[in-house]
């Protein structure tokens, strides 16, 4: 660890628009999974069935494919999604269109989340090769970073042309460009903000979590051997008052200084590569991940290697893609392929259910949503399963678009009462 000094036309079409009143500010879901990552709504009457003909207040196509989560903040949706030349589309991919010049672009988009307008689009041409479109990369694409935004700006990750800043207005602010790397998987950390730094999972471009300042991108510090590690940091408050950041690389948890880069404490995890977000209650941080599907749970707030004193339980169930959620002293997630769900009891660590959902799905890549007392999981092309969020296992509704095609991998978040859903064509507001 070193210490270093300091509008692209688009389509929209609006099924119809609910006069459901908009307070602005109130709605706030300024990065991955939440203010907190957790991926918890404080919505209260939520959607709970809808379809192509019922309960879509609008629909507004992208100008280019993505997997990133919307955000929001101060009555405005930000998102990504990407454009290049010459590349075909089938229905396992990403569309893509023509990006300017025959340069692969991504664009920084603003809605407004009333009735689906697209505010603005602004362009970043890629200026490194992020590998080819194919494989793995081809089931989510180039454009898999959620932003986070607060009322200095919008802030990307985009692979190996690197973080970029805009302003509120769509005005490109600085570009700092941090590896050339490339991998199978691709990339898809997003971004997260303490104090004037904007702190970068770089795993796959240079093995480095980066943090930059806020004004100019310039590096404020660097932690090295960031090892096979997707998944994006996590702040909080630990058991002993002070704040860490997290995160989840090959073989164990660490835990950093956000401040200075200084890593606090590590323990012993899931020997594989992790691409699920950690989260934390009360101090407990979960981790999930790995081929093998395990689950820890952590106590914060240690000191050096934690591994024989903090490690409360593990267990052999997990996700080898998106990550868990909380909700009353209780973990739910899904495995991505074998369309199961689970519970786990966070006290003791007892598994409390597993279930197949019905009808089966393809694969879940986006990380559950819980909001009203339910969990709502977005499956690639199968729908969205809402799930009781109680230690009985209990399908309320399946809700699918039979009309709609397209890949969802973007995780859902919530503005007022409604539920916002991202395909690699669309985004949808669910409500009435």
């Amino acid at each position: 660890m070193k210490l270093l000094p300091s509008v692209l036309s688009s389509l929209l079409w609006v099924h119809a628009i609910a006069a459901t009143p908009f307070v602005q500010g109130a709605d706030d879901w300024s990065r991955f999974r939440g203010g907190d990552g957790a991926g918890v709504s404080s919505a209260s009457t939520p959607p709970v069935q809808w379809s192509e003909s019922a309960n879509i207040a609008w629909r507004t196509a992208m100008p280019g494919a993505g997997a990133s989560s919307p955000v929001m903040f101060d009555g405005k949706m930000f998102l990504t999604c990407f454009t290049m030349p010459g590349q075909g589309t089938d229905s396992d991919s990403p569309e893509s269109s023509t990006g300017e010049d025959g340069v692969m672009q991504r664009h920084v988009l603003c809605l407004d989340p009333r009735g689906g307008e697209i505010l603005w689009s602004t362009p970043l041409p890629s200026t490194h090769d992020p590998g080819a479109l194919e494989g793995f990369v081809a089931l989510h694409g180039f454009a898999s970073s959620t932003p986070v935004v607060d009322e200095t700006g919008v802030y990307v990750f985009f692979g190996t042309t690197g973080a970029a800043a805009f302003n509120h207005d769509g005005s490109h602010r600085w570009t700092t460009h941090l590896g050339d790397k490339t991998h199978a998987f691709g990339t898809a950390n997003s971004p997260v903000l303490h104090g004037d730094t904007v702190i970068i999972n770089a795993s796959v471009e240079c093995g480095a979590l980066v943090a930059l300042n806020k004004t100019d991108g310039s590096e404020v510090w660097r932690a090295e051997n960031i090892n096979r590690s997707w998944n994006t940091p996590l702040l909080y408050r630990a058991l002993d008052g002070n704040q860490e950041l997290t995160l989840s690389v090959q073989g164990k948890v660490i835990a950093f200084d956000p401040a200075t880069g200084e890593q606090v404490w590590e323990a012993g995890a899931i020997d594989d590569y992790i691409c699920p977000s950690v989260i934390e209650h009360e101090g407990v941080i979960y981790a999930v991940g790995g081929r093998a599907r395990k689950l820890i749970a952590i106590q914060s707030g240690g000191r050096g290697d934690v591994t024989e004193s903090h490690v409360l339980w593990a267990l052999d169930r997990g996700s080898n893609v998106s990550s868990p959620v909380f909700h009353e002293g209780h973990l739910y997630w899904a495995n991505e392929s074998q369309g199961i769900v689970y519970c786990a009891d966070t006290k003791s660590g007892t598994l409390v259910y597993e279930e197949r959902l019905d009808p089966k799905p393809d694969r879940i890549y986006a990380s559950p949503l819980v909001a009203a007392g339910m969990v709502y999981y977005v499956s690639r092309d199968s729908g969205v399963y809402v799930v009781a969020a109680s230690p009985s296992f209990r399908l309320i509704a399946h809700n699918k678009i039979a009309t709609d095609e397209s890949i969802f991998n973007a995780s859902p978040i919530t503005v007022g009462e409604r539920l916002i859903l991202r395909s690699d064509q669309y985004v949808y507001a669910i409500g009435e």
